[in-house]
């Protein structure tokens, strides 16, 4: 998958869009990439990260797809509660252009007005409608696109109206709530799917056979996590067989094209789960698969130009991720973060298959230290090796000391501080939240510092994403969404209104402006 995705950046980047004219005409094919909780410093890592994987000098000469399109905009995305907004209003905000409350979908905060939304206004012109995401079905950001409730809470009603929506392909992650076990005696949401004509698959095999012609579809991806979305793409190695956004894409594409046109959602929803826990490298392999699914979208461009757009934004940001950090100054170690092989989701699994084993007063921090080492390359430096370079580096600064000795004790101070072994503030750190991890949620701190430290998280979990991210040069202010500005870029058909500065809901109205679709 990522071999295809830097194929597609090789082709794509540098000149690929420079100097394009815009294009006359309505747009017919309209893609619409939405990376939950990605900001422009989530792009900016996933091309950094990108750099290094192509081994190119400079990080200008890697660049994600997204980032060469010729339109180049950032837009707000404060909705009617705050300026820091949930993923429920600011999905609202792109999909029918009208602010809302934190929470609500599709709907004003009175819960009186429903809001119709750009997808359902291009049904009613006839044209096909696809909704793909990496979580689940019922999720709030693709919900957005089908769905009026006073609250993202209301899952299964949600699920039910996905059930009676006229949409044509729904794909990705599962459903989280597809009954309503408070009361049995309710429909099931994917039982009404089928009644209405849906196809319901699960798993590879069953979407790998779809093809056009066989009418509405839900595909649904296996295996899922615990809230029925997809699997983090630096896991995939753990659950064999998932299915990818791109891919989901391609399928999409290949079952809606038709003479009225289509209308297409993606979502890259874990982007944004990855940063709420302060996980860079989870983070940037998701933006990575969805630029890989843009890329997808620009095969389909190159084929039809003058009636394709390409649009590209996020939600919001999430985590307040900066490319740099304190303890790093003004050095970045984007080498460090490709030293993970697991996300923090993926951790835990195997972190509770150790809480779970010993009784928990034998349980000792250095018992993880080999997993700690394959999950993120962080490792306690033994202390030979230590004091070795510790002596190299004393024996460089001291006076009278030769061109090779201190050129010896530079390599050595630099290895000291930038290489994935853990110093003694670090282990201390980790000790501590590796005691908060072996108890009981309800025993942990629930204190401000607790939380400034671990915002809900595994402690110790959080943790090292956090010394690695640092280690990498990359810092977090929050667990949550902050309120700054993200990037937004098209392609094709009118791109060129998406240049400049504007509000989130702008989104929704360039898009009609360019494809005409008026409600």
């Amino acid at each position: 998958m990522l071999a295809a995705a830097l194929v597609a950046v090789l082709i794509f980047s540098g000149v690929a869009f420079a100097g394009n004219e815009p294009e006359q005409g309505k747009a017919k094919y309209v893609f619409l990439f939405i990376g939950d909780g990605m900001g422009v410093a989530q792009r900016r890592a996933a091309e950094l990260f990108l750099g290094k994987i192509k081994g190119v000098g400079r990080s200008e000469e890697a660049r994600l797809v997204m980032n060469t399109f010729p339109a180049q905009g950032l837009n707000t995305t404060s909705d009617l509660t705050s300026v820091i907004p949930d993923s429920a209003s600011a999905a609202t905000a792109i999909s029918s252009g009208h602010k809302t409350a934190s929470g609500v979908i599709g709907m004003d905060p009175g819960d009186k007005i429903s809001y119709e939304n750009i997808a359902e206004t291009a049904k009613k012109k006839q044209m096909k409608v696809g909704i793909i995401t990496t979580v689940s079905l019922d999720h709030a950001t693709s919900a957005a696109f089908y769905a009026h409730v006073p609250s993202r809470e209301q899952m299964y009603d949600i699920s039910m109206q996905l059930a009676n929506s006229r949409m044509d392909f729904f794909a990705g992650g599962q459903l989280q709530k597809p009954e309503d076990k408070k009361n049995p005696g309710k429909p099931k949401a994917l039982d009404v799917a089928r009644k209405n004509g849906f196809t319901v698959v699960t798993g590879r095999a069953a979407f790998e056979a779809l093809e056009p012609g066989g009418g509405r579809v839900i595909a649904m991806n296996a295996p899922v996590d615990q809230d029925q979305a997809m699997n983090f793409t630096i896991d995939q190695r753990y659950g064999r067989g998932q299915v990818t956004l791109a891919e989901y894409l391609a399928k999409g594409i290949k079952l809606l094209d038709n003479p009225q046109g289509f209308f297409i959602m993606a979502e890259g929803g874990k982007i944004d789960w990855a940063c709420h826990a302060n996980d860079a490298g989870a983070a940037i392999h998701d933006t990575l698969a969805l630029d890989e699914a843009v890329a997808e979208a620009v095969k389909f461009y190159r084929q039809r130009p003058r009636e394709t757009l390409i649009v590209v934004t996020g939600d919001h940001e999430t985590g307040g991720m900066s490319i740099g950090f304190a303890g790093a100054q003004y050095a970045f170690f984007m080498d460090n973060i490709r030293q993970q092989k697991m996300s923090y989701l993926q951790f835990n699994k195997e972190l509770n298959a150790y809480k779970n084993t010993p009784p928990r007063d034998s349980a000792r921090f250095e018992d993880l230290l080999p997993l700690i080492k394959v999950a993120f390359g962080l490792y306690k430096m033994a202390a030979e090796e230590k004091n070795a370079l510790e002596q190299k580096v004393d024996a460089g600064k001291a006076p009278g000391a030769s061109p090779e000795a201190k050129k010896a004790g530079e390599d050595a101070e630099k290895k000291l501080k930038d290489s994935l072994a853990l110093s003694d503030l670090e282990l201390k750190a980790l000790k501590d939240a590796f005691k908060q991890t072996m108890l009981s949620p309800k025993e942990r701190a629930q204190d401000d510092r607790a939380y400034l430290l671990y915002g809900g998280y595994e402690p110790l979990t959080v943790r090292l994403t956090t010394i690695l991210n640092n280690k990498a040069g990359i810092g977090w202010t929050t667990y949550a969404h902050t309120g700054a500005p993200v990037q937004t870029s098209a392609l094709g058909v009118g791109a060129e209104l998406f240049n400049g500065y504007y509000d989130q809901t702008d989104i929704y109205r360039k898009i009609v402006q360019i494809t005409g679709l008026t409600r």
